[in-house]
């Protein structure tokens, strides 16, 4: 089939990867987001699934909003007979899905109808989902409602974060993404309606809802932690200073939430249950180093909370 992929982010290129090597798919063109300025240099960086298409020698569209004529136009000469995205980052009005003769296919990292939205692993870590996964629907106008083609299932380890989970669901994903084109080519695919049930919603993670709330259990806390892990990362501050905060281990310590206790062994820091041990910090500014020894430098006193 002639295919046009559209993709942003380092989790789509597994998919890319598979669909270019693919003997059953010609990847005609890339449709990815337009160039954004990144680091302290702010230069524009070209998104890792541009600078994939780039190194493919294959075409690329990058319209400011798919709703550009511009963009429209250019995607009907082409002809797609499928476009597969994966978290491209930017809505399709009615006009784009017609063009492609089978539809938009997307992959979405979630065992849909849960977690319906723009960070379903954040989601379902932060939940406590013992379970997780990827399904591919046939792409509509309204928020991940298309009926399902397949699902894979991936089990969510006790200390994953969204960057480990989100990486295997990637590589897990990107394969059922060529199963469900190889499907459909096939003629031999079958879309499953969602459920009524299980509708649940994953919102963006924004900063200041990775603020730690120290106010909620450990093993709530430990999971806020891993959800946003690495980015945008968990953060608290001691005094003035404010520190990211990487994964930490529940403990069996009794204290009162945000209250900061350094030993031999470990920072302690308390919740609404038990204390949890710090790990890894990075203070603003600074690079990553160990709890204990930011604690040492930083001559806490027995009253240093964390808020």
């Amino acid at each position: 089939m002639r295919v046009v992929f559209a993709g942003t982010p380092e989790p789509a290129v597994p998919s890319l990867e598979r669909l270019i090597a693919s003997d059953k798919h010609e990847v005609i063109a890339i449709v990815t987001r337009p160039d954004a300025a990144a680091g302290r240099g702010r230069k524009q960086v070209r998104s890792p699934i541009g600078v994939l298409a780039d190194s493919h020698g294959i075409p690329v569209l990058t319209p400011a909003r798919p709703s550009d004529p511009e963009f429209l136009e250019a995607l009907a000469v082409l002809e797609p007979d499928v476009c597969p995205v994966v978290a491209y980052g930017a809505l399709l009005p009615r006009p784009v899905l017609n063009i492609p003769r089978f539809g938009w296919i997307n992959l979405h990292f979630s065992l849909l109808p849960a977690w319906r939205g723009a960070a379903p692993v954040q989601a379902a870590i932060a939940a406590g989902d013992d379970v997780t996964g990827a399904s591919t629907f046939l792409l509509e106008e309204g928020m991940d409602t298309g009926p399902i083609l397949g699902v894979v299932t991936e089990v969510v380890r006790p200390s994953d974060t969204a960057g480990e989970l989100l990486s295997r669901l990637a590589i897990s994903g990107a394969e059922l993404l060529e199963a469900t084109l190889d499907a459909i080519d096939a003629g031999e695919a079958s879309a499953v309606t969602q459920s009524a049930d299980g509708v649940s919603y994953a919102k963006k993670v924004t900063v200041d809802a990775a603020r730690i709330d120290w106010m909620r259990s450990a093993a709530a806390v430990d999971r806020q932690i891993r959800a946003v892990t690495p980015n945008p990362g968990a953060w608290t501050k001691v005094g003035d200073i404010r520190m990211k905060v990487l994964p930490v281990t529940v403990s069996t310590e009794s204290m009162e939430p945000g209250h900061i206790v350094v030993r031999k062994d470990g920072v302690y820091v308390g919740t609404a249950s038990t204390a949890v041990v710090l790990g890894d910090i990075v203070p603003q500014g600074k690079k990553p180093m160990k709890a204990l020894d930011w604690a040492r430098g930083a001559r806490l006193t027995e009253t240093a909370v964390a808020q």
